[in-house]
C-alpha cells in the first residue's frame, strides 16, 4: 500500500479541517519517523510548480492548501459575497482574545468598552474561537481562546507568528482634558 496516497486522501477528505498528527499516526498505524518520511515525500511532490496545492502545518494539523503564488487566479473565483469578511468589531474582539487568551467575556468587554456577547457568538459560530473552560472568578465565567481555524483563517502556523504588540505610553492622567493646546492671539 502506498502510504503517500493514503495521507493525501485523508487530507483531501477532511478538507479545510485538516488532520492532527496524532490522528494520522492512529489512522495510518505508523510511528512518527514513518509519518515524517511520508510528509516529506508528499511535500516534495507538491513542490512542483505544476501543482496548485501544497502541504502546510497550520496549528497542530496538517492541511492541503492552495499555493500563494497563484492567489490572483483564486481570487477571481471567489466573489466578495462568498467571502466571509470580519467586521472591525469582530477583528478587534478576535485580537483581544488572541493576545489575552484564555479570557472571559467580561474581560473582553472591559478592554473594548462595549458589550461583546453578540460578537463572541459570531466568532464561535465561525469556529474562530472556542470555549476552553471556566475561570476561577466569581460566577465561574466561560474562558475563550482562538482555534486552529483562527490560525488557518489568517495563514499562521502558530500563535507565535502573531505580530508583536507595541507598547503605547500611558496618557498623562493629570493633563486637563478641557485645556486647549491652541492659544488665542
Amino acid at each position: 500500500m502506498e502510504l503517500v496516497g493514503v495521507l493525501e486522501g485523508l487530507l483531501f477528505i477532511n478538507g479545510s479541517d485538516g488532520v492532527s498528527f496524532n490522528e494520522l499516526l492512529e489512522i495510518m498505524n505508523i510511528d512518527d519517523i514513518e509519518l515524517n518520511k511520508i510528509i516529506t515525500e508528499l511535500k516534495s511532490i507538491y513542490s512542483n510548480p505544476k501543482r496548485g496545492i501544497t502541504l502546510e502545518v497550520l496549528g497542530n494539523k496538517l492541511k492541503l492548501v492552495t499555493k500563494s503564488e497563484y492567489s490572483n487566479y483564486y481570487k477571481n473565483l471567489v466573489t466578495k459575497e462568498q467571502t466571509s469578511m470580519l467586521s472591525p468589531s469582530a477583528l478587534e474582539t478576535l485580537a483581544i482574545i488572541a493576545y489575552n487568551e484564555p479570557i472571559t467575556r467580561v474581560q473582553i468587554d472591559e478592554i473594548r468598552g462595549v458589550e461583546s456577547s453578540y460578537i463572541i457568538r459570531k466568532l464561535l459560530s465561525k469556529n474562530l474561537i472556542e470555549e476552553v473552560g471556566k475561570s476561577d472568578l466569581p460566577g465561574k465565567p466561560l474562558l475563550y481562546a482562538t482555534t486552529d481555524s483562527f490560525l488557518d483563517y489568517f495563514g499562521l502556523k502558530s500563535k507565535d507568528e502573531l505580530p508583536k504588540l507595541i507598547e503605547i505610553e500611558e496618557i498623562d492622567e493629570e493633563k486637563d482634558l478641557f485645556e486647549s493646546k491652541y492659544k488665542e492671539n
